[in-house]
């Protein structure tokens, strides 16, 4: 993306602050992996709200369990994944405590999601409509023919011809598949939709197109948006607030123009630091020097058990404290928390 400062007026994709109540609240939030090898951690105490309307945001390395986050709202894990402890409130009620066909039924109908690789969520030998009417039929009890026209609307609303419904997925581009995926979330009015790296396998122009059509129905529609992405630029770009995930944790949580100003952990400052657009944006708005560090080290193999900080190992700022015990939220604004003993001490 273009890596221009997270806007707060009324930009090209301007933030606007949702109501007071959240629709979504994850309280202490906690999915594990059970392997042969042991337990993976993948999301470990997690917490943080989204208010309806609003859109949110989802970042880091690959492995970090932001989209494991994302999917255990709708309990939507592999069989060796499973919700440990923790509340997940939609408008109020607890999913988590709800029966699997329950959550099955509230899928799409509440929140629904937009899948990387449309390609691969679309079955390749049923015509588009179909798979869409079926989606539609299953939650509601609506004919053929009417489920074929909201289809049509639906196409029009995210900027396909509706003369192409009837297409098989191998006839439609990347970013056409990607728009079917987006048609799809919508079928059934969801209040919620997950884009789960919905823009990974496009290319840059094409990126865009889908960002601007998802922030162009967020405010149309009301939605409230979860946007996963390990690029930092379109998460800046795409969202009002995010969180930025290391090893199952969140790291530092508030809003974007808060933490594209101020990083305050050491992980959010290395990754900020890694996308050179980013910096060079930064250099010519406050002045100071563009790094352009990579972050050292790899990440830590969810198996693993690490005290105190996860990210200690790869910190060079790191004392005693950080390896003994594991940090709480510090603030460092209005809408911004650090988990990190030094924030106020880094350089």
């Amino acid at each position: 993306m273009n890596g221009s400062t997270p806007k707060s007026g009324n930009g090209r994709r301007g933030r606007r602050l949702g109501t007071v109540t959240p629709l979504l609240e994850v309280r202490d939030l906690k999915t594990y992996f059970h392997t042969k090898e042991g337990i993976a951690k993948a999301v470990d105490g997690i917490s943080f709200e989204v208010n309806e309307g609003a859109s949110f945001g989802f970042v880091g390395e690959s492995g970090c369990g932001k989209t494991t986050a994302a999917l255990s709202i709708i309990k939507l894990l592999p069989k060796n994944g499973r919700i440990e402890g923790g509340q997940v409130l939609f408008r109020g009620e607890d999913l988590t405590a709800k029966s699997d066909e329950e959550i099955r039924m509230r899928r799409w109908k509440d929140v629904s999601i937009v899948f990387q690789g449309a390609m691969n969520s679309l079955n390749p030998v049923m015509r588009i409509s179909k798979q869409i009417v079926e989606a539609i039929r299953l939650h509601e009890d609506i004919s053929i023919p009417e489920a074929r026209e909201r289809v049509k609307r639906l196409f029009a609303q995210v900027g396909l011809n509706p003369a192409l419904l009837d297409q098989y997925p191998h006839e439609f581009s990347g970013g056409m598949k990607q728009r079917v995926m987006i048609a799809l979330a919508l079928a059934c009015n969801p209040r919620l939709i997950i884009g789960d790296e919905p823009t990974t396998a496009l290319d840059v122009m094409v990126q865009a197109q889908i960002l601007d059509l998802l922030e162009e129905l967020r405010r149309s529609l009301n939605l409230a948006t979860i946007l996963i992405s390990h690029d930092l630029s379109v998460i800046f770009d795409a969202c009002e607030r995010l969180a930025v995930m290391y090893c199952g944790k969140i790291v530092e949580i508030g809003s974007a123009r808060e933490i594209y100003l101020r990083p305050a952990h050491p992980y959010t400052r290395k990754l900020v630091n890694a996308f050179p657009d980013l910096e060079l944006e930064k250099q010519r708005k406050t002045g100071k020097r563009a790094l352009g560090k990579s972050i050292a080290g790899d990440p830590p193999n969810p198996l693993d058990r690490i005290t105190g900080c996860k990210f200690h190992p790869r910190c060079e700022w790191a004392e005693p404290r950080c390896v003994e015990e594991e940090p709480v939220a510090m603030k460092v604004g209005a809408d911004h928390r650090a988990f990190c003993w030094k924030w106020d001490r880094i350089g």
